[in-house]
C-alpha cells in the first residue's frame, strides 16, 4: 500500500477503537457482533484465601460489618481497570476492586459477601465518617489534610501525573515536550491545574471526563492526555493498540485504602494484609490482571506507612 491511503486507514482504525472504548464505558448495550474490546480473563483474576480474623478486636467498624454479614466497600465506577461497574451485571472490576477483595479476604469475608458502593471523590470523607462505608478503595490520595478527617492504610501504590498519548506518536516523552501541543484534562481539576501553571506553552482543553478526552485523543483531535498514571494505565489497557503511556511521573500520588479515623484497629489491620498479599504475590497479580494489561510491568509495592 502506498503512503497516501495510509492515514484514511489509520483514521479509520482510530475511529473504530474509539467506539469500542466509548460502548465499554457506555451504559448501554453496544450493537450485535461487534467485537470487546481487550479486557482481563476471569480466570487471570487471583483469588485470595479467606482467614479467620476472629483474633482481630476492638475495631466498631469491622463488627457493625460481621453483624450484618459482609462488608460495604467505597469504590469508583468510572476508571478502567481500577474501578469500573459493569452496567448490565453491577459487578465491579479492576486493580482498586482487586485490593479491596485482598484485604477482605483478610478480614475474613470472601469475595461474595463485599458489596460494593459507588462513591463521588467529593463525597468520600463523608461516607466514611458516617459509616455509609466500612472502607473505600478507589484512587484515594493519601495527604495530610485528609489525615485531619479520615484514616489511611497503606499506601498500595503511588501513582504520579502522567501523559496519555497515542502509540504512534514519539514526539512526546513526557511535560517538557508539551509547547504548542493539544493537552486534555478534566477541566478545574489538579492535573489541569498542573499543566496551567507548570507548562503554559501547552494548549490546554479542558472536558467534563477523562473519557471525552481519550476519545478525542484517538480521534487525533488533541495531542495528550493527562492525569494519575494510574487511571492513564486504564484507558492503555482499554486499547493498547493504539495508545502508551510515556515518561516520568511528575507528581506524588500514593494510593491509601481510606478507613473511619479513630478506628485504629481496622486501620492496622488493613496495613497488614496489604503487606501480607504483597509478599505472597497476589498484589502483582492483581496488577498484571488489571492495569498491566496496558504493557505496563507492575512495579514494586510502596512501603506502606504505618502511623
Amino acid at each position: 500500500m502506498n503512503r497516501e491511503t495510509t492515514p484514511g486507514a489509520r483514521a479509520g482504525t482510530r475511529v473504530l477503537a474509539a467506539a469500542l472504548l466509548l460502548a465499554a464505558l457506555a451504559t448501554g448495550c453496544g450493537k450485535a457482533g461487534t467485537p470487546p474490546p481487550k479486557g482481563p480473563q476471569p480466570s487471570a483474576l487471583p483469588s485470595y484465601q479467606v482467614q479467620d480474623a476472629s483474633s482481630i478486636t476492638g475495631s466498631p467498624t469491622l463488627d457493625a460489618a460481621r453483624s450484618r454479614g459482609h462488608l460495604v466497600v467505597g469504590a469508583k465506577e468510572d476508571q478502567p481497570y481500577l474501578g469500573q461497574k459493569n452496567p448490565a451485571t453491577g459487578e465491579y472490576s479492576g486493580f482498586d476492586i482487586e485490593i479491596a477483595k485482598m484485604v477482605g479476604a483478610s478480614l475474613g469475608f470472601p469475595p461474595n459477601k463485599i458489596q460494593f458502593k459507588t462513591i463521588a471523590s467529593a463525597n468520600r470523607e463523608t461516607a466514611l465518617q458516617n459509616g455509609q462505608v466500612d472502607y473505600y478503595v478507589g484512587t484515594y490520595t493519601i495527604n495530610d489534610n485528609r489525615k485531619k478527617l479520615v484514616g489511611f492504610a497503606g499506601p498500595y501504590f503511588v501513582a504520579g501525573q502522567s501523559l496519555l498519548v497515542r502509540k504512534n506518536d514519539n514526539s512526546i516523552h513526557g511535560p517538557q515536550d508539551l509547547n504548542g501541543k493539544k493537552v486534555c484534562s478534566a477541566a478545574g481539576s489538579t492535573p489541569y491545574q498542573r499543566i496551567q501553571s507548570k507548562y503554559p506553552k501547552a494548549k490546554l482543553i479542558g472536558y467534563d471526563t477523562y473519557s471525552a478526552c481519550v476519545d478525542n485523543l484517538i480521534t487525533n483531535q488533541v495531542d495528550a492526555v493527562t492525569t494519575d498514571n494510574a487511571i492513564l494505565l486504564g484507558y492503555a489497557a482499554k486499547v493498547p493498540d493504539e495508545l502508551k503511556v510515556v515518561g516520568p511521573l511528575f507528581s506524588t500520588e500514593p494510593y491509601g485504602i481510606g478507613v473511619p479515623k479513630n478506628d485504629t484497629v481496622l486501620r492496622l489491620a488493613l496495613d497488614d494484609a496489604l503487606q501480607q498479599h504483597e509478599q505472597n504475590g497476589d498484589w502483582k497479580k492483581a496488577f498484571e490482571a488489571t492495569l498491566g494489561l496496558s504493557g505496563e510491568t507492575a512495579p514494586n509495592p510502596p512501603q506502606i506507612d504505618r502511623y
